[in-house]
């Protein structure tokens, strides 16, 4: 039984999110990646929360990954690194654009050694055009494609209440795009046998993703209709042992108003004249709202509810947070997280992968990088590299072993 990438090698010179996400779900597909780590290495190797010696944020997106910790101010190992790319079948960086060419490790670089190479690059604004080499966050990129002015907005908050999301969309739909990338180039490597260069930029990734791109680019009169399963018209309700749950399926739409009648059974409602249309039963939505968390009221079990909505096609969904989601029985069925060794005798909960193989049995390399520069002598060791070069290297500073804290 082999996953689908057994067989290609990444060598990873990412960092922080995007890169990092994007290497992970080739190693998750059975990719071998080997990650190259600066001398300070990865920031995320010091983020917490920590167990034992290591960094949750780190172990999520790098579990399994060998690392080579080196310094690519020195010429010898940019040459052992160049030997090293010369064996890959995917590389991808997350550098502003420019960076890794002064060290010779840039596309045209690579390729000339290694034509079949796929090379990936993740940036916030692309390798091209004016804003190439602004610097780029989940954050700020978010607040320039109207990411985050769409969430401000669909919520009324204002001025001071302004934040931004908590979690790094950015990054983590660039990472995933890069890897569909990956995977679309290796597909016409094998047809062609040409390797090629992939621009992936944050800014483009988080507008393909944008479902309402269409609402506000176009002019479009929405009147007082709602977008069809509008995360703005999503409804709360409280079910009947005091859960709060979200249905997405809207009170004031034609389409969808006529559901929540046939669940609860009341077809009068249809002339009742605070609801006769789309724009009446927005005006008077707390009315309704009412009506329909009345009629939940009157049930003994959530479980009860759900085949009443389910019936009549409304779908609805337990708030939750991440631990009582992964204490679900759905959860447990699926598989939903794995735990990874700390390397001091305790576990770190990562997310396990989100597909499951029917030519594999879903084992997965566990390690974590406890420290810089782990793997750095079987790497080289591999590449051809002798006991002597390896020493050379050591003794110059050019190879880094930073034991944990």
């Amino acid at each position: 039984m082999s996953l689908p990438l057994e067989g290609v090698r990444v060598i990873d010179f990412t960092r922080v999110l995007a890169g990092p996400h994007c290497t992970k779900h080739l190693l998750d597909l059975g990719a071998e990646v080997i990650k190259i780590e600066p001398p300070t290495g990865d920031i995320t190797r010091t983020s917490y929360p920590r167990q034992g010696e290591i960094s949750g944020y780190y172990a999520q997106q790098n579990a399994g990954k060998r690392v080579l910790s080196i310094d690519l101010n020195f010429p010898e190992a940019r040459e052992v690194v160049a030997q090293l790319c010369d064996t890959a079948d995917v590389i991808v960086e997350n550098f502003r654009p420019g960076a890794l060419a002064a060290f010779g490790l840039d596309y045209k670089s690579v390729a000339a050694r290694n034509p079949g190479v796929v090379y990936v690059s993740i940036s916030g604004y692309g390798q091209r055009g004016s804003w190439r080499t602004r610097m780029a966050y989940a954050p700020t990129v978010q607040a320039e494609t109207g990411f985050t002015e769409n969430t401000l907005r669909q919520f009324g908050v204002e001025g001071d209440a302004r934040r931004s999301d908590a979690l790094s969309h950015a990054d983590v739909y660039a990472g995933l795009h890069a890897t569909i990338a990956v995977l679309a180039a290796l597909a016409h490597r094998r047809v062609t046998g040409q390797g090629q260069y992939v621009d992936v930029a944050m800014a483009a990734v988080l507008t393909s993703i944008n479902e309402r791109v269409h609402y506000d680019l176009s002019d479009i009169d929405l009147g007082a209709e709602p977008p069809i399963l509008g995360a703005t018209d999503c409804v709360f309700f409280t079910g009947p042992e005091g859960e709060q749950f979200v249905s997405p399926i809207s009170l004031v739409g034609t389409e969808t108003f006529p559901l929540y009648l046939h669940a609860m059974r009341r077809p009068d409602l249809v002339d009742d004249p605070r609801f006769g249309s789309a724009e009446s039963r927005r005006t008077n939505f707390d009315a309704l709202h009412t009506i329909v968390q009345n009629w939940i009221d009157t049930f003994d079990s959530m479980e009860a509810l759900d085949a009443q909505f389910d019936e009549s096609k409304i779908a609805t969904g337990q708030l939750r947070d991440i631990a009582e989601f992964n204490e679900t029985e759905w959860a447990k069925d699926w598989v939903l997280t794995r735990e990874v060794s700390d390397r001091h005798g305790g576990t770190v909960t990562i997310p396990a992968p989100p597909w499951h193989f029917s030519d594999h049995d879903g084992s997965l390399a566990e390690q974590i990088p406890a420290h810089q520069g782990e793997h750095n002598e079987v790497i080289l060791k591999e590449l051809g590299c002798t006991d002597g070069q390896i020493q050379a290297l050591k003794d110059k500073g050019a190879l880094i072993t930073a034991a944990p804290e």
